[in-house]
This record gives structure tokens, C-alpha cells and sequence, in this order.
């Protein structure tokens, strides 16, 4: 039976009914995220089939997402805390439904564009709401830890199936992936009026925003994710990438005065002295760098040099999803039983391995011996690290910042593949696999965007790792502190 606290906490393992219905909201939340994704990913030819797009303006449909997304996630965070969860969710939903009707119903190719950057916004208010919901709902302990596996496998599990549907629903023509999350995003909303409660702490909550921090991080959010997609084209080196870095600098130093000077400043800055908050968020761009990198690439070989179907494809990287479907929800008990810095570093291990792995395809690797050991470590490696990040960013936050520090975590994933993905590309077009290039220059340029995603998860390896030593010395230092003290008693 689940018990609650004085303050509606879930305490128990054992869930009962509304407690599953509330995750079902949640999690279908996140599941429909990575399903929509995915979908219109694999829909990207016949849209420029269609709209006749041309290969600058479609790359826009994936990155206008990104730009939503990444410049409004901690606004998203902050505004679940401010104005209550519920209410932000329920309202993100809303947004996400209208624009994938209108995305499926435009015939221009900006309109098309447009569309998806206010899915993106959407998706930066519903993702935070939605890990907040379930941290504030679910006690921290073993009831948190396992809510959070389950909601860490619906994503995966979205994405995955994302690439099957959205090759069937292109058969029947793109529109469909559009159209379609509009009727499951509708069940969502009913479902969530139902099942999702006003937190307690939400109705006497501080109301105040603060408009200035808002509008300074979200400018500098979205210039900063504007610039990252845009750099690989204009150039790193070029006046325009310097100039608006240098302009995202002045903007971020903008918002810390005034966040410091600001009664109620919508990110607390004292929420980073928090040593495992800052860990997670640093692992979480590695995990997410490494693993778009690696997707991009793994993409390219597959399609273009392997000449496999957008199915075939999809079946390649299943086995990764079908692990993290099924494995995730377990990482709860690892966590509860051994902590979350030693599974998490375990984690990065496996993304090591796998995309060392990878560095030995060749032009006629098979699929069992070449790309399948990839697929299992990089899955073993999201589930040792996804579930357990989310619970490592989120403990010890008071129910009041649940919100902003979900909306760090998804900042920093954000970031982090944004990054990782612009110089997996330059590594790879300077490494020659550029448009006519043979097939060997073409797996040099593959072999050097795969390192990347090797250095990016050494690195998170490394910085996961501390959380493991930093912990053992204090535990060393302890036991010597009480061996001499009782050397001095004796």
C-alpha cells in the first residue's frame, strides 16, 4: 500500500493505483518527446520531397526544436516552481498539440519551421514539469528511485519506437507524424487533469517572476544553441561565431548581476555550490555529447555508405532502446542499494568501450560483429546513467526548486549534444568525409568523429569518477581520525 507523508510524499515501493496513473502522465509526456523526435527525423526526406526545402531550410526542422527547447528550458524549470506544475505542464501540452496540428497542416516550409520551434518551446516546459512532478511526488529513497527508472526508460522507449512508426507513417505520407501526437497528446491532457494534484507547496508558493533574469537567460539560451547549430557553417573561427559567443558572455554576465541583486532570482546561485548537482550536470552533457555524436555518424554510415533503409536503420540501433526500455527501470534498486556515483560511473564505462568499438568499423563490417557490441554497451551505458542522473541532479533540492534543477539537467544534456554533435562534424569533414569523397577518405572522417564521442565519454568517465574517490578518502580520513583518536584515549 503506498503511504504518504504530511507533505503527500509517496514513501513506499509499492505503488498504488493513482500513483502509477500519475507516472503513466508523466512518463507518456516524455515517451511522446522522444517519440516525436524521432519520427520526423526519419520523415525528412519526403518532407523535402514535398515542400521542395533544399538541404539548408530542412536541417531547420530539426534544429528550430533544439533552439525552442535549449533556450527555454530553464525558464521552463523556474516557471513549474513560480506558477505551479500542474498548471505549466497542462498548458505545455496544449501548446505541443496545436503546433503539431499546424505542422501537419502548413504547406510552406517556414511555416513548417515554425512549428517546430514552438514544439520545441513547449517540450522545454513540459520536460522539467514532468521530473518535477515526480520528484516532489515520490519521497527521496527507494519510492523516488524507482519512479525515476520507470520514467527514464519511457524516453528511450519513445525514441526507439519513434524510428519504427515514423517509417510507417511516412509509407502513408509525413503529415502523419505530425497528426498523430496531436490525438496522443490530447489523451495526455485528460488524463493529466485527472491524475496530476496542485503540489501543497505550489498553493502558497512565491508568485513573483523575475522578469529581468528570465528575459537575459532565455536571450542568451537561445543565441548561445543559435550559435552552436550555425558555427559548423559560418565557421568557428568566423566573425560572426566569435561575435555572438562573446555576446552570449555578456549576456550571462548580465544575468548573474542581476540575479545577485534580485530579492527572488529565478535561479538561486547558490544551488550550484552543490557538488553532486554540478557532477550530474557536467556527466549528463558527456552522456548526451557522446551519444548524438555517435548517432550522427552511425546514421551516415549506415544510409549513405551502407545504403541500408530508414527500417533497416532503425532495427540496427533497436537493441540499444530495448535495453534501456527494459534495464532502466532496475537502475532504482543499483541506486538505492550501492548510490548513484558508483552505478553512473559504471555507466560511463560501457559508453567508453562502446564507442571504442565503433572506431574499428570498416566499409564491410557486419552488423553482429561490427555495430551490434556498439548498440549493447551504449545501452548498458544509458542505463547505468540516465535514470541515476536524474536522481543524482534532484537530490537534496527542496520541493521549491525541483523545477529548476530539472531544468539544469535538461540544459546540460541539451548542451552537451549540441556541442559535442558541431565538432563530431568538423572532426569529420577535416578528417575527409565531405560531400564526393572516396569511401576510405569518408571512414577516416567517420573514425575521427568517433573519437570524439570516445574523449567525451572519458571525460565524463573521469568527472563521474570523483563522485566514487572524493567519498572513499573522506570515508579513509574518517577511520584514521577515529584510529587516532583512539590511539591518543588508550
Amino acid at each position: 500500500m503506498t503511504t504518504m507523508t504530511a507533505s503527500s510524499h509517496i514513501t513506499s515501493e509499492r505503488f498504488d493505483r493513482r500513483a502509477w496513473a500519475l507516472l503513466l502522465v508523466v512518463c507518456g509526456a516524455v515517451f511522446l518527446d522522444g517519440l516525436d523526435i524521432s519520427m520526423v527525423g526519419v520523415a525528412l526526406p519526403s518532407i523535402d520531397a514535398d515542400l521542395h526545402m533544399g538541404t539548408s531550410s530542412l536541417q531547420w526542422i530539426v534544429s528550430g526544436y533544439v533552439l525552442g527547447y535549449g533556450g527555454f528550458l530553464l525558464l521552463g524549470g523556474r516557471a513549474a516552481d513560480l506558477l505551479g506544475r500542474r498548471r505549466v505542464f497542462l498548458a505545455a501540452l496544449a501548446l505541443f498539440a496545436g503546433a503539431s496540428l499546424l505542422g501537419g497542416l502548413v504547406t510552406d516550409g517556414t511555416l513548417l519551421i515554425a512549428t517546430r520551434f514552438l514544439k520545441g518551446v513547449a517540450a522545454a516546459f513540459t520536460a522539467p514539469a514532468a521530473l518535477s512532478i515526480v520528484t516532489t511526488t515520490f519521497a527521496e529513497g527507494p519510492a523516488r528511485n524507482r519512479a525515476l527508472g520507470i520514467y527514464a526508460a519511457t524516453g528511450a522507449t519513445g525514441f526507439s519506437s519513434g524510428l519504427i512508426f515514423g517509417g510507417a507513417l511516412t509509407e502513408l505520407g509525413w503529415r502523419f507524424t505530425f497528426l498523430v501526437p496531436v490525438i496522443l497528446t490530447a489523451g495526455l491532457i485528460a488524463l493529466a487533469v485527472k491524475y496530476v494534484p496542485n503540489h501543497p507547496r505550489e498553493e502558497t508558493a512565491h508568485r513573483s517572476m523575475d522578469l529581468p533574469g528570465a528575459a537575459l537567460i532565455t536571450a542568451s539560451m537561445l543565441l548561445a544553441v543559435f550559435t552552436i547549430v550555425e558555427a559548423p557553417n559560418a565557421g568557428w573561427g568566423s566573425a560572426r561565431t566569435i561575435g555572438s559567443l562573446v555576446s552570449v558572455a555578456a549576456l550571462l554576465w548580465a544575468f548573474v548581476a542581476v540575479e545577485r541583486l534580485s530579492l527572488y532570482p529565478l535561479v538561486r546561485l547558490g544551488i550550484f555550490r552543490m557538488p553532486q548537482l554540478r557532477r550530474a550536470n557536467l556527466v549528463a552533457m558527456t552522456v548526451f555529447g557522446g551519444w548524438i555524436a555517435f548517432q550522427f555518424v552511425g546514421t551516415l554510415y549506415m544510409q549513405q555508405l551502407r545504403g541500408w533503409s530508414a527500417f533497416e536503420m532503425a532495427g540496427a540501433f533497436l537493441p540499444a532502446g530495448l535495453m534501456v526500455a527494459f534495464g532502466s527501470p532496475q537502475s532504482g534498486k543499483l541506486v538505492t542499494r550501492f548510490g548513484s556515483a558508483p552505478v553512473i560511473a559504471s555507466g560511463m564505462v560501457a559508453f567508453v568501450i562502446a564507442y571504442a568499438l565503433a572506431i574499428d568499423l570498416t566499409a564491410t563490417s557486419s552488423y553482429l560483429g561490427g555495430f551490434l557490441p556498439t548498440m549493447l554497451f551504449a545501452g548498458l551505458g544509458f542505463v547505468l546513467t540516465f535514470g541515476p542522473l536524474n536522481m543524482a541532479a534532484t537530490q537534496g533540492i527542496s520541493d521549491e526548486e525541483q523545477g529548476l534543477a530539472s531544468g539544469l539537467l535538461f540544459t546540460s544534456l541539451q548542451f552537451g549534444g549540441a556541442m559535442s554533435l558541431a565538432i563530431a562534424t568538423a572532426a569529420m569533414e577535416a578528417g575527409g568525409a565531405v560531400e564526393g569523397a572516396t569511401t576510405a577518405a569518408t571512414m577516416d572522417g567517420f573514425h575521427a568523429a568517433l573519437t570524439v564521442s570516445v574523449i567525451v565519454a572519458i571525460t565524463g568517465l573521469v568527472i563521474a569518477a570523483t563522485g566514487v574517490i572524493s567519498p572513499a578518502r573522506a570515508r579513509a580520513a574518517a577511520r584514521l581520525s577515529d584510529a587516532a583518536e583512539s590511539a591518543s584515549d588508550a
